[in-house]
């Protein structure tokens, strides 16, 4: 018996190495030497309305179902602005259907009565019609900035990988002890090791699925807002003195027509106010205060009433 139950510990020790040496391999193959690849990420600022990538290849689609290929996840930020809102919300839907996107998020901010709208848009996009989806979101409106960020991901891709294919080969062995075993205790040590394996062999699976769609799909943040004119680009001093001049007169405008309209709002409080200081004035009128009576005078009194004093002679000094 006790010899039994040594084989069978040695069986689920040498499971669980073999497990270990997969992790192991993937050390060697590169896992920890690239490690810094796998957070590498590039940032791009491109000019206003420009909106052609600048990180992904041309040959991008092919990479991401090439097993042996990088596996790199890119994204997209556009910030754009439109004096018609509606066209350029359904210039965005347009896009996103011709490409095969789908949309991921849609938050939407402002009245249409007001002119101030905005919104904010998460779309995924396939890998081999990033381009394409983005030349076409310039067309929406005029793009403000674009930025866009490359991670590269293989080395961890590449490590579930060999922990996938270590745990399955652990499993398989675990199931050919329990097809062995003898005695109940060692058919329940059995059976826990293969349920800690089965669950991590879902984890990572989920884990490898997880990358494979950010790498396939492309995420793209889009925001979009209503202005009454497109800011200019490329202006000069002048133009911007110019500018200056002409904002500084709309708003004034502005600020009298809000006042103008809050008084119309507030009709019925003027109303009662001017009432109020009309009948203030009426009554003043009705009732004037009396004037103050003057002060008498205070003469001083007669000379008589003060006592004379008479200068004291100096005595003599002996």
């Amino acid at each position: 018996m006790k010899k039994r139950i040594t084989r069978i510990t040695a069986a689920l020790a040498a499971a669980a190495l073999l497990a270990g040496c997969g992790s192991i391999s993937s050390k060697d193959g590169g896992y920890y030497t690239t490690e810094a690849a796998a957070q590498e990420s590039y940032n791009y600022d491109s000019a206003a309305g420009g909106t052609d990538s600048s990180l992904m290849p041309a040959n991008a689609a092919e990479a991401a179902t090439d097993e042996t290929a990088q596996k790199i996840i890119y994204n997209a930020s556009l910030s754009m602005e439109s004096t018609d809102f509606d066209a350029a919300r359904e210039t965005l839907m347009a896009a996103v259907e011709a490409n095969n996107a789908w949309m991921e998020s849609t938050s939407v901010y402002g009245t249409e009565k007001d002119h101030d709208r905005s919104a904010d848009y998460t779309v995924r996009v396939p890998v081999d019609n990033y381009r394409a989806f983005l030349a076409a979101v310039g067309e929406a409106g005029s793009v403000r900035n674009v930025s866009e960020n490359a991670e590269n991901i293989t080395s961890s891709y590449i490590d579930v990988q060999a922990r996938l294919t270590a745990l399955e080969a652990q499993r398989t062995r675990l199931n050919e002890l329990a097809d062995q075993a003898e005695t109940t205790a060692d058919l329940l040590e059995i059976e826990s090791q293969l349920s800690d394996v089965q669950y991590q062999l879902e984890n990572y699976t989920r884990q490898l699925r997880n990358m494979d769609q950010q790498v396939s799909y492309s995420t793209v943040d889009i925001y979009l807002q209503e202005v009454a004119t497109l800011t200019p680009t490329g202006v000069t001093f002048t133009e911007r003195i110019a500018d200056a001049f002409g904002g500084g007169w709309d708003a004034f405008v502005g600020f009298v027509q809000g006042l103008v309209i809050a008084l119309v709002y507030l009709w019925p409080v003027v109303l009662i106010v001017i009432a109020v200081l009309a009948a203030l004035c009426f009554w003043r009128k009705r009732h004037p205060k009396a004037p103050k009576a003057p002060k008498p005078l205070q003469t001083p009194p007669p000379a008589a009433e003060y006592p004379v004093k008479q200068d004291e002679e100096p005595k003599p000094k002996y």
